[in-house]
């Protein structure tokens, strides 16, 4: 009964299926996405196609990232629309095969968008808390807000209590290295970036990385 979580994969589809074969996955072990599974990337798309398969046989916890945010948001008007195809979002239209921009709503699958509506803002256990981005220490869980839990970069997190280790992704960690504070562990390694996506095992701290290119290595945080 493992727990592994799955940093911003960013349409990096590749290195999603290597870590994924990396690990050995079984039926009772969750399997934590910490959100960004689109732009940037070259296979968006196909990442959260993979994603939709995963969930019809595994447990898995689809946490929201801020770009699953900027595309919904998208939605709404022309300058939210630029925004986000500035920070990825052209990546991410061009594969749902999007050439008409007046029309790139229904180029995504209806069940594309029930899985962004439905991704959640953060997933606690006794021993761990799961979020995007971060958390604000004097705020409990039910008072964070979308500021800290989306956007905001932290570079050196504060510990959010003496009870859990925080798993976070979002601040991008350009080196492909584990940012390991011992209370807090962000696991972006920067895979659209020519680095590595991270699966980390967060009962035993093992990790497995993969990038683009189809490399592999691995390793062990408590090491």
């Amino acid at each position: 009964m493992a727990t592994f979580a799955i940093g911003d994969i960013h349409g990096c589809l590749t290195a999603l299926d290597s870590v994924l074969d990396s690990i050995n996955l079984q039926y009772s072990d969750t399997l934590v996405f910490l959100g960004d599974y689109i732009d940037r990337g070259p296979d968006s798309r196909g990442v959260v196609d993979r994603v939709l398969r995963l969930r019809e046989d595994f447990r898995t916890v689809t946490l929201r990232g801020n770009h699953e945010i900027m595309m919904m948001e998208a939605r709404e008007d022309q300058e939210k629309l630029f925004m986000w195809q500035h920070f990825g979002g052209e990546q991410t239209l061009d594969s749902y095969r999007v050439d008409d921009g007046s029309l790139w709503q229904d180029c995504i699958p209806q069940e594309h968008w029930d899985f962004f509506e439905s991704t959640a803002r953060y997933y606690a256990t006794a021993t761990h808390i799961f979020v995007h981005a971060g958390l604000n220490r004097k705020k409990s869980l039910e008072q964070q807000d979308d500021a800290g839990l989306f956007w905001k970069k932290y570079r050196k997190p504060a510990r959010y209590d003496d009870i859990h280790t925080v798993i976070c992704g979002h601040t991008a960690r350009e080196l492909g290295e584990i940012a390991d504070y011992d209370h807090t562990v962000c696991i972006d390694t920067y895979a659209y970036g020519g680095q590595w996506l991270t699966c980390l095992n967060t009962d035993t701290g093992e990790y497995w990385q993969a990038n683009q290119e189809g490399a592999r290595r691995s390793g062990s945080r408590n090491c």
